[in-house]
């Protein structure tokens, strides 16, 4: 017990309020961060041609998929390595990262081995044009194969922010985000007598910026004053017990997201059939929407850190209170940000079109998005806080009924049957997100996920 108490200081130096903070304001920074780092290459690839713009698109449709497995090693390494953190197991904790890296490097691999056998075939699935099988080729390959990098710095991020620092993730995005900027510049267009590369360049750019961080992540952890401690020259062996461990919570965190990314493909088809006006309309309230999905996702990581600690502290009604006060935290960012979407929602989006059609649209979707803000702040927070616990299999099963069972058959009959057109689309959006948020915050509120073992 002494061990346990020795390791409880994440929680006990600061405030709740001041933990909490210290976490998820990094990790929401790190989000944003994200996303602008996919801004930033569409702004650089969208000065060479929109052929090569779709090619982008179409090589992000494919890497989404991918980082599926990716998040979902990064579930079981947060889960893991923060339950080891809060009961004081260092060695332990150490293990669980290494073998996280392990797997990642083997699953990082076989995907790009995968990409670089099938590239093309990939493409032509997808549906792309030659044309645009021609643009998205280079940068496809440049982005898919190496996609090792990408998994390990997702993995070396995870691992870092279940011992409690999400500031090194943010820092080195930052970083990350500055290279990939000056690079897409450089390797795109060329300088001085570099002629440049093209849409090649674009994909050079954003896998060496990736190659970039997960060095500097290696260098965190092999700094014996972190937490979790990494070194190139340990005795590196494959521990079949601890990857078990970690598969037996990532595989479901991935069958979730591939539930969820199979169910949004079924019902966007089916808004294409509607109208281009109805299409064009949702993916601009989807991308005013994404915006509030920050704070629940940054609130959802300090969830994650915490309640994995509190367990291996042997704490569970604290884990259960810093949980839903995370999600409170994160409800009222949310709140407002429902609020604005509201009021504000002509104006809007008017910043992303000008056709009037559309723009009504639009202002109708925002609307029915400001109500139902705070069960998805649930989805978003709860369901961190329960795979921080190691209960991955619960929010699976959530997703599955909730994004098969309500969303795609309520798009169906509201949209098509009842021909309520884009409106009958969120309709049902919103009836899957209130009702899994309700069976989420129920299930949290039980604590059944108290007693999950993780290794």
């Amino acid at each position: 017990m002494g061990e346990i108490t020795a390791s409880w200081n994440l929680v006990t130096k600061n405030n709740n309020l001041r933990t909490i903070m210290t976490l998820a304001i990094p990790a929401m920074i790190e989000n944003i961060l994200q996303v602008f780092i996919g801004v930033v290459d569409t702004y650089f690839v969208g000065k060479i041609g929109t052929e090569a713009i779709a090619g982008v698109g179409i090589t992000n449709l494919t890497m989404n998929v991918y980082i599926a497995f990716f998040l979902a090693l990064g579930v079981g390494t947060t889960a893991i390595v923060s339950r080891n953190i809060g009961a004081g197991k260092i060695e332990n904790a150490n293990n669980a990262v290494q073998q996280s890296i392990i797997m990642a490097i083997f699953i990082g691999l076989s995907f790009g081995c995968l990409n670089l056998l099938l590239s093309k075939r990939i493409l032509m699935l997808l549906g792309a044009e030659n044309r645009v099988v021609a643009y998205a080729l280079p940068y496809f390959l440049a982005v898919s194969v190496p996609s090792v990098f990408l998994c390990v710095m997702m993995v070396l991020s995870s691992a870092l922010r279940g011992a409690g620092d999400t500031k090194t993730p943010m820092r080195i995005a930052i970083l990350a985000n500055f290279i990939n900027a000056i690079l897409d510049y450089i390797l795109i267009f060329g300088v001085f007598n570099f002629a440049g590369l093209g849409i090649l360049g674009a994909g050079l750019a954003t896998t060496i910026s990736r190659i970039i961080g997960v060095i500097l992540l290696f260098n965190k952890i092999k700094n014996k004053k972190t937490k979790i401690y990494i070194s190139f020259f340990d005795n590196w062996k494959i521990d079949m017990y601890m990857l078990k461990s970690l598969a037996k919570i990532s595989l479901p965190a991935a069958v979730e997201r591939l539930i969820m990314r199979s169910g949004q493909l079924i019902y966007v088809g089916m808004i294409i059939k509607i109208s281009t006006e109805a299409y064009a309309a949702h993916n601009i309230a989807g991308t005013i929407e994404s915006i509030s999905y920050l704070p629940g996702m940054a609130f959802g990581v300090a969830a994650a850190t915490l309640v994995g600690q509190c367990l291996g502290a042997q704490k569970g009604d604290e884990a259960q209170r810093l949980g839903l006060l995370s999600y409170f935290l994160a409800a009222g960012i949310m709140v407002v940000a429902g609020i604005i979407f509201y009021i504000f929602s002509p104006f809007l989006a008017s910043l992303f079109t000008k056709d009037a059609a559309v723009t009504a649209q639009v202002v109708k979707v925002l609307r029915i998005i400001a109500f139902f803000q705070p069960f998805l702040c649930i989805t978003l927070v709860i369901t961190s806080a329960l795979q921080g616990a190691g209960d991955t299999k619960f929010p699976m099963y959530s997703t599955l009924v909730g994004t098969w069972g309500i969303r795609v058959v309520g798009v169906y009959i509201l949209a098509m049957k009842l021909e309520m057109g884009l409106a009958g689309v969120w309709l049902a959006y919103a009836a899957d997100i209130t009702l899994r948020g309700i069976i989420l915050m129920i299930r949290f509120l039980q604590g059944n996920w108290k007693n999950i073992t993780v290794s």
